[in-house]
């Protein structure tokens, strides 16, 4: 079957070798032994175009995009408060508008779990809040360790919380295991986390579960429960069998696996990149979030000005491996025997190391500060 990933050469310079391979007949995933890539890449861009840490800082605009999107929820989870929630315009208004606007929101709290809307952390924090409230279940303060994480050790086994688990691997290893999976994976989003490793709970989670119960109160309570209903149902599409949803699957699943498994028995170093960007339309409903090579690279550079770090550093991501359609993505994962669950790359250790008292601006965000409970 034809993949979604447009495939060339990777440069030395853009990669890290990585000897690639499995563990057992039971353990599919693919087993690296070097650190993750984006560090040394980032590190190689900021020689060649030390210019390129201008990028970094809040994006203004991030703020009002927030603002327009949470109206439009609210003015159509109300407009929607009479109208029978088993009907097609209900779900129609849901897959379309709702699941489009709270993934949007999804990825606005993504942004701003790296201090890309504000100067100050103590805004952004908040601000999560306020953007999670048309999801309907407050996940903003959770996620944010759990994400920085993701950048931190990226692949690294018991840490990675985006990683499937072999559990999961094993028992959605077919054509209706994947289909589930991509139905119902924000719920794994949601779960999978909590059983990987827990969170301190801190004031921000309870402040986060407080006002989020407040709100859905609220709204309960002045308009009815199907408003509340339209915004849960809308996040539930947004990770579901929706084309802005194939970001998930299209940021860390390694398409090509034969020719990875080839080097592998091959057992000579090959340069197999971890992560793949998207180049397409939706990257403008999903503030750029398909240009995933570059945000890992950069994650202090908002979604505004990645387009420009992938033109001044050209050279470092022409070469990659990319997606084209997030839609056949979806269609490819269920679709092809050869792509699952087991198709992503883990690593024992070699995650990110970080030396001296604190990150610096450029390894998870802008203007961070001090240690951040969670994050490990």
């Amino acid at each position: 079957m034809r993949s979604s990933v447009a495939t060339a050469t990777i440069q030395p310079e853009t990669a890290i070798p990585l000897k690639a391979t499995t563990v057992s007949e039971h353990d599919k995933f693919f087993w690296a032994y070097t650190e993750e890539p984006h560090r040394t890449r980032r590190q190689a861009i900021i020689k060649a175009h030390p210019e390129v840490t201008k990028l970094c800082g809040p994006e203004p605009l991030t703020k009002y995009c927030v603002l327009g999107v949470v109206a439009l929820q609210l003015a159509c989870a109300i407009a929607l408060r009479h109208t029978a929630v088993l009907s097609l315009p209900f779900f129609l208004t849901a897959y379309i508008i709702g699941a489009t606007a709270n993934q949007n929101l999804f990825l606005a709290i993504h942004e701003i779990s790296h201090n890309l809307a504000f100067r100050s952390p103590t805004a952004n924090r908040l601000f999560a809040v306020f953007a999670n409230l048309p999801i309907g279940l407050p996940y903003s303060a959770a996620f944010r360790p759990y994400h920085l994480t993701h950048h931190k050790s990226l692949g690294v086994d018991g840490l990675d919380t985006d990683l499937p688990t072999a559990l999961e691997a094993l028992f959605l290893d077919s054509l209706l295991g994947k289909a589930f999976f991509c139905t119902f994976q924000i719920l794994f989003y949601a779960l999978r986390p909590m059983l990987v490793y827990q969170l301190p709970l801190t004031t921000l989670h309870l402040f986060n579960i407080g006002t989020q119960l407040l709100f859905d109160y609220l709204l309960v309570t002045t308009f009815g429960a199907k408003p509340l209903v339209y915004l849960i149902l809308s996040s539930f599409l947004a990770g579901s069998l929706h084309p802005c949803a194939g970001h998930f699957i299209a940021e860390h699943y390694v398409f090509d696996r034969e020719a990875l498994a080839s080097k592998a028995l091959a057992k000579t170093d090959a340069l197999v990149p971890e992560t793949f960007s998207y180049y397409g339309p939706l990257n403008l409903l999903t503030y750029n979030v398909g240009l995933h090579n570059e945000h890992h690279d950069f994650p202090a550079v908002p979604w505004t000005r990645l387009p420009a770090l992938h033109e001044l550093a050209k050279e470092f991501y022409a070469d990659l491996p990319c997606h084209t359609s997030w839609t056949w993505v979806i269609w490819q994962f269920v679709w092809d025997r050869e792509v699952g669950l087991w198709c992503r790359v883990k690593r024992k250790e070699g995650g990110r190391k970080v030396g001296g008292k604190g990150w610096k601006e450029e390894e998870l965000g802008a203007n961070e500060r001090g240690g951040i409970p969670g994050v490990k």
